[in-house]
């Protein structure tokens, strides 16, 4: 292995639901030269997937099956599986939900963590997992960030989206919109705003510029609709602000996603997960209706506050085109490429 190589971090890539198009895009994406002159990749699943995997994006990699990180060559014309092998192919039905796909991706995510928490890998990147697959195996998590939280001891996290120039973190995320009203606190504002502004500095971003969205219409024109401006996100950006952050808000949230795509913001703060999933999501997903399929998906999910580097993709796991090789692996390619400059600057 060259010093160049060698230099570059070691990246974990999580396969996903095996039967959803997870294993494709890593397949897709692993056979281009953008993701090896980034970082070493090592795919943490089941080498038996990621072997159907590499026909169905019609590649000629090699999946080699290796027991643990310190065996990768991390050669370019193959894939390293921290194989699993965890997955029984013959009973394996691709588009359908079953409790033996939910397990296999949440023990590719488990070990995962694991492996970067010893430091055996720099950072982690995530393929999309199925939440009723997830249950059916008897997981009880809402998402890989919980998961993430979880078996990190972390109690201080939150979501970040990007696409493009467009970065959005969430005050609350997986819970009903009566909860995420509750949850628009003082200190949880802050606390976002503090992540918010350290995920921007080890972009290398050195001074921030962040925003802050209301919960109410018109960020509640002053209180006539509704307190929580007054109350809990006023007080919460001037604390911020006493510690130096450049941060503006609340602002009314139907212009101020506006603001922030011409370029106002590096990144935004948003109440709850809709308000910061849909513009993110309308600025990297594009639609066509003559088509009816989706010409774009772009975007990336990071998790903030968490001891280890994780990114993922920005979309779900697409059960309708698993199988079939048509699945874009943009999403997974500005993943790999945040993780990589996370990692880079953290050491």
């Amino acid at each position: 292995m060259s010093t160049a190589t060698a230099n570059k971090p070691i990246i974990g890539i999580s396969m996903g639901d095996p039967a959803g198009v997870g294993p494709e895009i890593i397949a897709a994406a692993l056979a281009r030269d953008q993701v090896h002159a980034l970082c070493r990749p090592i795919v943490i699943g089941d080498a038996g997937v990621m072997r159907n995997a590499v026909r169905y994006a019609k590649s000629d990699l090699k999946v080699r099956s290796i027991p643990k990180v310190s065996d990768a060559t991390f050669a370019r014309d193959g894939i390293d599986v921290y194989d699993l092998n965890n997955v029984d192919i013959a009973r394996l039905e691709l588009g359908k939900v079953s409790a033996m796909a939910g397990n296999a991706a949440f023990e590719a995510v488990r070990t995962m963590i694991e492996l970067a928490a010893s430091g055996a890998i720099a950072a982690t990147v995530t393929a999309p997992i199925h939440k009723e697959a997830l249950v059916a195996a008897g997981h009880h998590f809402p998402g890989h960030t919980e998961i993430f939280a979880h078996f990190t001891g972390t109690s201080d996290f939150t979501m970040m989206l990007a696409a493009g120039s467009l970065r959005v973190v969430h005050v609350s995320t997986h819970v009903s919109l009566r909860q995420a009203c509750d949850a628009v606190t003082r200190q949880r504002v802050l606390k976002v705003i503090e992540l918010a502004h350290d995920a921007c500095r080890r972009l290398g971003i050195e001074r921030p510029r962040i925003g802050v969205a209301g919960l109410n219409p018109h960020a509640s024109d002053g209180g006539l609709f509704g307190s929580e401006e007054r109350e809990q996100i006023i007080p919460a950006v001037e604390a911020a602000r006493a510690k130096g952050i450049d941060v503006e808000g609340p602002q009314p949230p139907d212009t101020f996603f506006a603001k922030a795509v011409g370029g106002a913001y590096d990144i935004c703060v948003a109440m709850y997960h809709d308000q910061g999933h849909i513009p993110v999501k309308c600025q990297g997903f594009k639609y066509d209706a003559k088509a009816r399929a989706w010409t774009s998906v772009n975007g990336i999910n990071v998790s903030l506050g968490l001891p280890i580097i994780r990114t993922s993709v920005d979309h779900g796991t697409a059960f309708d085109q698993a199988g079939k090789g048509t699945a874009s692996d943009a999403s997974l390619l500005d993943a790999i490429e945040y993780a990589a400059r996370l990692a880079s600057h953290r050491e």
